[in-house]
Formats: C-alpha cells, structure tokens, sequence
C-alpha cells in the first residue's frame, strides 16, 4: 500500500505536478515538513517516508538499496496519473535516480525532472564504512557531515532510537554496486553546497555521465544546506516543472 509511504503527502486534486521527495541518510518525510506549504498551488509535494522512522517506526528498515527502490517503485505507482519529478538529497539523491532507472526498464513513466543533492555521481562514491562502527564512531562521522545538532547526538535515549535507522540507511549506501546503464533522457539537475567538504566537486560534475542533459548549481552552505535553503530550492525546482502555458505563468 502507498498510504504508509506518502502518509505526509497533502493532495491537491488540481496540481499540474507532483514532487516526490526522498530524504537524507536518517532523514524522514518530516524533512520535507515545509515545503508543501512553499510550494505553489500547481505543485503537489509527496514526501517519503521510508521503514522505520516517523510514522512507521516499528518497521524494520531497509538495508540494501535494491530491494528499496524495488519497494519504492511499487510504492509510487498510484501517482503516475500525471507528471512527476523526483527530489533526493544525499542518500535520496541516489534513491532517485535508481528509481528512476527502474521505472524505465519497467516501461512505466519516467519523472519529468530528476533533482539530485548534495549526492556523489552513483560511479564516483567512496563511501567510508560506518555502518558496522562503533556508536562513537558513527556519532563522530555525524558530527563531521554537521546535519545533527549537538544536543540530538548528547542524548542517549534519542540516540538509541535513531541509531539503528542511521545504520541501516549507511548500509544502503555503502554496500551499493553502480551498474552502467545508458544515460538517462530525463532532464537532471544536480544541487551542491559550495562549501561541502563530504561531496566532491568532481564527483557532482560526474552526474554528466548519467544524463543527456544535466544542469549543475552550486548553493551556499555546507552538505545540509538543505535545511536553510528550502525556499530558494522550491523556487528552482518549480521553475523547471512548471508547464511552459501553465496559466498564470
């Protein structure tokens, strides 16, 4: 059932568009929490929730990527009635673009618009293994990538909750195998943050490899420059999924 995947997912019946939008490593659907709200009337935001976090808590969450998108792909099929684009970040952004490699050899509609941030090029990655660290080792690279404030990583009870997800989620990351594909026909844009010092600017221009037209641009901040940004990524995401003869526009 899709229900359990896009339970935060606010419908507009009258939408031009849909934004389906994957979360961070230990992310959930609450990341995306404002942008239904920013977002213009003609753009219906669909964030995921993934197993075992939010809402689905009690689920066991994945741990390899392929079954996921697998999952994700069956997930997403009640939306295809009309265009979509996909939004990832970090390892959201990986997500998407394997999802939407695997709509097209399922011969199901591709998204519009592919947004990928803050994500190596899926050949480019060099994963460092946390997955199977000690906790302190695991906090400690947390801590490097600046995406969990300090008093999240100081309590332990939070922690005990979320350290599982964080572990499964760096175990999809870090046991993923790129296998080459053609390129994809769907226009890319790929997001950074100028001053990331986790993704490489030669592993974001690597996107050009995975796509026949891939647009980059780079945005201030650090890898989560996502969490300030919001209103000006809405803006640039909106700009390219909106119909050129959308009324009002």
């Amino acid at each position: 059932m899709s229900e359990q995947w896009f339970w935060a997912r606010r419908p507009r019946p009258a939408a031009a568009t849909r934004l389906v939008c994957l979360p961070y490593a230990g992310g959930a659907a609450a990341v995306y929490r404002a942008w239904g709200q920013l977002a213009p009337s003609h753009v219906e935001v669909c964030p995921v929730e993934l197993p075992g976090r939010g809402v689905r808590m009690g689920e066991e969450p994945y741990r390899r990527l392929t079954p996921l998108v697998r999952a994700l792909a069956d997930a997403l099929e009640p939306l295809l009635d009309r265009p979509y684009a996909l939004f990832g970040h970090s390892m959201g952004g990986l997500l998407a673009f394997e999802l939407a490699r695997l709509l097209r050899r399922r011969g199901r509609p591709g998204p519009s618009h592919l947004f990928v941030s803050a994500a190596p090029a899926p050949d480019r990655r060099h994963e460092p293994t946390v997955h199977d660290a000690s906790d302190a080792e695991v906090k400690a690279h947390l801590r490097a990538l600046n995406g969990t404030p300090p008093e999240v990583l100081e309590n332990e009870e939070l922690m005990a909750l979320a350290l599982p997800i964080i572990r499964a989620d760096f175990a999809v990351l870090e046991t993923y195998e790129f296998i080459d594909e053609p390129p994809l026909d769907t226009p890319l844009t790929v997001f950074g943050g100028t001053a990331d010092r986790t993704v490489r600017p030669a592993e974001l221009a690597g996107w050009r490899d995975h796509a026949t037209t891939v647009d980059l641009r780079m945005l201030p901040g650090d890898h989560f420059f996502i969490d300030e940004l919001a209103p000006e990524l809405i803006r640039l995401i909106t700009a390219r999924v909106t119909p050129a003869r959308y009324p009002g526009w």
